[in-house]
């Protein structure tokens, strides 16, 4: 426990930050899973939104720093080769 009242308010910013972060990571998670529900079903329509919306929050993510930029390429690699899977 902290004994200096500086140390205890990081504290407390520390535990405020790590849940935000993982609501984001959450959030993250969700939106890829939604994206390749879209694919698996084949819908084009609802796979084309779900894809805009998994690359911006994919970018949002290595831009806050929740996820590094190199992860971030990889993950967009992998849904830009399914997207276009699909279309074929």
């Amino acid at each position: 426990m902290p004994n200096i009242k500086s140390a205890e308010k990081r504290v407390e910013i520390g535990k405020v930050r790590n849940a935000r972060n993982k609501a984001d990571r959450t959030y993250l998670k969700t939106v890829l899973k939604k994206f390749d529900a879209a694919v698996e079903a084949g819908n084009r329509e609802e796979a084309q939104s779900a894809y805009k919306v998994a690359v911006k929050t994919v970018d949002k993510a290595a831009a806050k720093g929740l996820i590094h930029k190199n992860n971030a390429a990889n993950k967009k690699s992998s849904i830009d080769a399914k997207f276009n899977a699909l279309s074929k």
